[in-house]
């Protein structure tokens, strides 16, 4: 026995409704022994962890899916049960009046198996729709330059707000078309990137090509639109009354057919011809521009230099101020230095031609006035004469007057009569002077 597990070689994958239908019953329609049955819970899981790419974001709004023609009185958890298979979801909506909802599950390989799984088949009596959400917050970026990557896109647009994904479009040779798509996690970071780079004056690299940044159109590439969801209006049925045809030649239709083909084909070369025409306008604006910027950094240079050149002058001007600041300093030092040493030479001149006079003067007077004091103490006339002060030659008579004995007189031993001796021989020191009215004792 194949117990649930019929043949399904032209059929897709089973779908949670068909398998709970098939639960009671094997393929032959049997019901199944004990021993066969299986567990639901079983089948209905799967390794999240296999699908899961190194470094991919998780829970954005690529993953985020619309769920429509819902049933009365579903709620979230209902919804969240419907999807438990495929993981946790971080975000349920339900809009109960209208019967649609949304929920986000972790990437985008779950969402796209939840969605081939649960697309069309019956919850609660009704087939629901299962359909990737919009992105509300994508942008197409066109006129990128030619070696713009997906890692400057998004290096680019950060600066506006969190990004999700930042692709650059190529065709089937893996050229750049040109063009980008920027989808960010919130709404207001899109709408700040689209006011920021409307005037065409945001640039990603160091070539001024300014990119235009416009609101990404949503198209459903994958399902299309099957024909049970076409609207099966009286345009319909008349536009189906003939079956898809060749038209023959010579008939009404070829010739219309024929008419349009010439529309579309002059449509083409109008295209290319504004195509052609755009450019030559763009290389001739990349040459103007080439040139322009080879004078501008001429220019610049130049400023430079002149710049350059005035800090210079500047510098040596300052240099030779200094200089000669310093040079007037040295020379008020020089001429400083000479009048101190002018001063000092006159002011010594002056202190020893003072000295000199001085010790003179005061020679003569201090010695006169002791040969007075002397002389009038003993009762003896004055004489300068006698004190060796006559103009005769060598003072002969002053010396012999000076080396003979004094006049007897007591106190003196040496003598006879024991008088007071006169003078030493020679002539007397300077310390043998003091003042003049204090008599010296010998």
């Amino acid at each position: 026995m194949q117990g649930n597990r019929g043949p399904q070689q032209n059929r897709g994958p089973n779908r949670p409704g068909e398998q709970l239908k098939s639960e009671g019953t094997n393929s032959n329609g049997q019901q199944p022994e004990p021993n066969e049955q299986t567990n639901p819970n079983e089948a209905l899981t799967l390794d999240l962890q296999s699908f899961r790419k190194p470094g991919e974001k998780t829970f954005t709004q690529r993953s985020r899916l619309f769920v429509g023609n819902l049933p009365t009185g579903v709620t979230e958890e209902d919804l969240e049960k419907l999807f438990t298979k495929y993981g946790k979801a971080s975000e349920i909506f339900i809009n109960k009046e209208r019967g649609f909802g949304f929920i986000r599950l972790e990437t985008r390989i779950i969402a796209e198996i939840a969605r081939a799984e649960l697309d069309d088949t019956p919850f609660r009596g009704r087939p629901i729709r299962v359909r990737f959400a919009t992105h509300g917050a994508a942008l197409t970026v066109k006129n990128l330059p030619e070696f713009a990557s997906n890692e400057l896109l998004e290096e680019a647009f950060a600066v506006f707000g969190q990004i999700e994904r930042a692709v650059v479009i190529v065709d089937d040779r893996g050229r750049p078309t040109g063009k980008g798509i920027v989808e960010f996690t919130s709404k207001p970071a899109a709408r700040k990137a689209l006011d920021k780079c409307s005037d065409g004056a945001y640039l990603l690299t160091a070539f001024p090509r300014p990119v235009t940044v416009e609101p990404m159109e949503q198209f459903d590439e994958e399902e299309g639109l099957p024909e049970k969801l076409v609207n099966k209006n009286q345009q319909y049925h008349k536009e189906r009354e003939q079956p898809p045809r060749f038209a023959q030649p010579g008939s009404f239709e070829y010739e219309y057919a024929m008419r349009w083909k010439a529309l579309m084909e002059m449509e083409k070369q109008q295209y290319e011809m504004v195509d052609r025409n755009m450019k030559e306008a763009q290389e001739k604006l990349e040459a103007e521009m080439e040139a322009a910027r080879h004078e501008h950094q001429v220019m610049l240079m130049r400023q430079d230099l002149l710049r350059r050149q005035e800090e210079l002058r500047r510098m040596e001007e300052l240099h030779n101020q200094e200089v000669q600041k310093r040079k007037q300093a040295e020379l008020r030092q020089e001429e400083e230095r000479r009048r101190r040493e002018e001063e000092m030479r006159l002011r010594n001149e002056e202190i020893m031609k003072r000295q000199q006079e001085g010790f003179r003067g005061n020679f003569s007077e201090n010695r006169e006035q002791d040969m007075r004091m002397h002389m009038g103490g003993h009762g003896m006339p004055m004489n300068r004469n006698s004190l060796g002060g006559s103009s005769g030659p060598a003072g002969t008579p002053g010396l012999a007057a000076e080396n003979s004995p004094m006049l007897p007189g007591p106190g003196n031993n040496s003598m006879p009569g024991g008088g007071q001796g006169g003078f030493p021989r020679g002539l007397p020191g300077p310390g043998d002077y003091g003042p003049p009215n204090k008599q010296r004792r010998f």
